[in-house]
């Protein structure tokens, strides 16, 4: 059961602010102490748009994550980054992201970042009783994999998929041990390619990824289909995910609908009998600002499916790449728009 019913809650992500990008630009200007003192800012900055929301849940808006994926490469061994896109103009679209060769073995001397990251969090945020939950996200290992061309040691996706697995272990083990009571594991790229592969097999991987931090911390799925510069890349259907990644062994499952105009929303009441459920009720990809009521007309839809005490709310994805005045404007109207039906109940 949710800790709030209708609860509020995001991904991960928050816009990267303007100064930001462009210091990230010029790293050679600034001194350690410079860049020490910029992240902070960076993470102030987006507590401060979450709890001017009011959100339930906040995070670190994943501000030293400039890429969802090269972010973490740059703390694994073996690897040789693409030295540019293999494709620099025209529309945007996945393959402008490049991949990277396997070069040696894989490993993660050092962790993946996502400590560091929450104990930062946790110095920065509000505490005490009325203050909001704390989540760190970390993407799985398939969808961690995706960025990374297969090599002789590791000749496909899932052997390179099976290499990471440990290292992601490793670092949600971490994550509790630091006092982080909250994880979200991203694998979009299993819901992205769920309708070509074995659902079952995406599960067995899932499931031994988290088994050691099961029961030990509110652990969380995100399950979306791909956003680049707002664009999807997987085939936006949840029907062939489910039943089998009810055997997911998570708390709460997030799924992605405002996007899809709440196609198949009938899911959530499937995913509400075995476990909790976070519904993407804000666009990331859109300019459109989902007004409260709006935001309250669609929570009680909601509720035709699903109990109160099941369901979270949440943007479809991460707000990274959204403008941050409009990630403003809908995370206070979704929140707002929520606790009008909270107040009804």
């Amino acid at each position: 059961m949710q800790p709030t019913p209708l609860r509020t809650t995001v991904i991960g992500s928050h816009p990267i602010p303007a100064w930001l990008e462009f210091a990230s630009e010029h790293l050679d200007r600034f001194g350690s102490d410079d860049l020490a003192e910029m992240i902070d800012d960076a993470v102030v900055g987006a507590i401060h748009d979450q709890l001017s929301a009011g959100l339930d849940v906040i995070t670190d808006g994943e501000q030293t994550r400039l890429d969802f994926n090269l972010s973490f490469y740059g703390y694994l061994d073996g690897i040789e980054p693409e030295p540019a896109s293999p494709r620099l103009w025209g529309p945007p679209a996945h393959d402008q992201r490049g991949k990277h060769s396997i070069v040696g073995e894989l490993c993660a001397p050092n962790g993946l970042g996502a400590v560091e990251e929450f104990r930062r969090l946790r110095r920065l945020a509000p505490c005490g009783q009325d203050a909001p939950a704390l989540k760190a996200s970390v993407p799985g290992p398939y969808t961690l994999s995706g960025r990374l061309l297969p090599s002789a040691a590791y000749p496909d996706r899932y052997a390179v998929t099976e290499a990471l697995l440990p290292i992601v272990r490793a670092e949600l083990e971490a994550l509790v041990a630091a006092g982080c009571h909250e994880i979200t594991v991203d694998e979009p790229s299993m819901s992205c390619y769920a309708y070509r592969e074995d659902p079952l097999r995406f599960v067995d991987i899932f499931n031994r990824t988290v088994e050691s931090v099961v029961g030990r911390c509110r652990l969380s799925t995100h399950l979306c289909f791909g956003n680049y510069k707002g664009h999807p890349v997987g085939f936006r259907r949840y029907a062939p995910m489910f039943p089998a990644f009810l055997e997911m062994n998570v708390d709460e499952i997030h799924v992605e609908m405002a996007n899809r105009e709440y196609a198949e929303l009938e899911i959530i009441g499937s995913i509400a009998e075995r476990r909790d459920v976070a519904v993407g009720i804000i666009d990331v990809k859109s300019y459109f600002i989902e007004s409260p009521e709006h935001v309250a007309e669609t929570v009680r839809r909601c509720l035709d499916f699903a109990p109160a005490d099941r369901l979270a709310f949440a943007p479809d994805c991460g707000l990274s790449q959204t403008a941050r005045w409009a990630a403003r404007l809908k995370l206070h109207n979704m929140v707002a728009g929520v606790h009008a039906v909270r107040n009804e109940l």
